[in-house]
């Protein structure tokens, strides 16, 4: 079993509080991601499982062992780096086998290994190349190769494509999916880029200044984000959001705008009269003609995407997106009709930023009965 238990980690540099609070279980051949922006602590927490820092407080511990104080080599865990991290004067076959090398397994075990595992990535063919002679592709497959081939309890992904161009990120998050599939070793890879996240995780850990905001499915996350923050960050293109109030007697939440949007009478009795941001993703909305839609918005312009066209709208001043099939050209300026289906607003308290639940007054009723 290799389940990886972090308990109230915390870090800190001087008087420099990096995180703190951190909890968090990766259950046994389980693969999280790790997601958010720069200088969230995402890799800061995976450099504290691999043993690369030192944890100020808490514990990590990984197959029922408290890890703090062993060293990363004692640790059970393969790390896969964003810049490779290859030994420019050796060989494919040299690089994947170092490990095994230093270990002293016999040359012809040694042997065996390397060309098992370089068919599992598909580098048969590069064995005796050097790094300088392969591409960025090829070059990151060395290093998942010289990872698996140790055959670790844990795998440590620290943002390994962003030096690859979109094509071959795409290609190498499917490699590192079916990889895992392969060999069922847990996998925490850590990146800012959703569309890495999305495909590659059984669950996601959006952080953001240190802490943990929300841990779920690519579904879960993306369907019931808990947090205004959490609700920007997942999404492409992003959610929107506008300001209102709750009305309960009307059914519906009024924008500052004026517009109504109606509400499943359980949101209603939930944020009844509370201040709240609406989010609003994209791909729920549709364009009507003015005054034909919930909301009246302008057109700000329009961004080409293939198959599709993303409508960058104002709402007096505030902005709204609208992504649709539909190959319309309002000229820029003109205005414009937004049709928005019962059950596709998301709300956040205004003052928390924390997501509003229907279940919410349903349990409050049961409280007071």
């Amino acid at each position: 079993m290799a389940e990886i238990a972090i308990r109230n980690v915390a870090k800190t540099y001087g008087k420099t509080t990096i995180m703190e609070g951190v909890n968090l279980t990766i259950r046994n051949g389980e693969f999280v991601v790790i997601l958010g922006p720069s200088g969230c602590g995402k890799s800061t927490l995976l450099r504290l499982i691999a043993g690369l820092e030192e944890i100020t407080a808490g514990e990590i511990a990984i197959a029922g062992q408290v890890v703090n104080d062993l060293e990363p080599r004692e640790r059970g865990c393969a790390m896969v780096f964003q810049n490779y991290a290859l030994y420019p004067h050796m060989t494919v076959a040299e690089n994947i086998g170092y490990a095994l090398k230093v270990a002293g397994v016999p040359r012809a075990e040694r042997q065996a290994r390397v060309a098992a595992t370089a068919t599992s990535v598909g580098l048969s063919d590069f064995l005796d190349r050097k790094p300088g002679q392969l591409s960025g592709g090829q070059r990151q497959r060395v290093a998942m190769a010289r990872a698996i081939i140790r055959e670790p309890k844990v795998f440590l992904f620290d943002e390994p494509l962003s030096n690859l161009d979109a094509k071959l990120r795409v290609q190498m998050r499917h490699e590192i999916r079916r990889i895992h599939t392969q060999i069922k070793a847990t996998s925490v890879f850590v990146t800012h880029d959703q569309h890495e996240g999305m495909t590659l995780a059984d669950r996601l850990v959006v952080m953001n200044k240190g802490t943990i905001e929300q841990v779920g499915t690519p579904d879960e996350i993306y369907d019931r984000p808990a947090s205004l923050y959490v609700a920007g960050f997942i999404g492409s293109p992003a959610m929107s959001f506008l300001p209102g109030r709750v009305d309960a007697a009307r059914q519906a939440l009024v924008l500052d705008q004026g517009a109504a949007l109606p509400l499943p009478r359980a949101l209603v009795q939930a944020a009844a009269g509370r201040l709240v941001q609406a989010g609003l993703r994209p791909e729920t909305l549709s364009l009507t003609a003015p005054g034909m839609g919930q909301i009246d918005a302008r057109v700000d312009f329009i961004e080409e995407l293939g198959a599709e066209r993303l409508y960058h709208l104002l709402v007096e001043d505030l902005p709204l997106s609208v992504l649709s099939s539909e190959k319309q050209r309002p000229a820029e300026g003109s205005p414009i009709g937004v049709a928005v289906p019962l059950g596709a607003v998301h709300l956040f308290d205004a003052d928390t930023g924390r997501r509003i639940e229907p279940q919410a007054a349903e349990a409050s009723v049961r409280a007071m009965a």
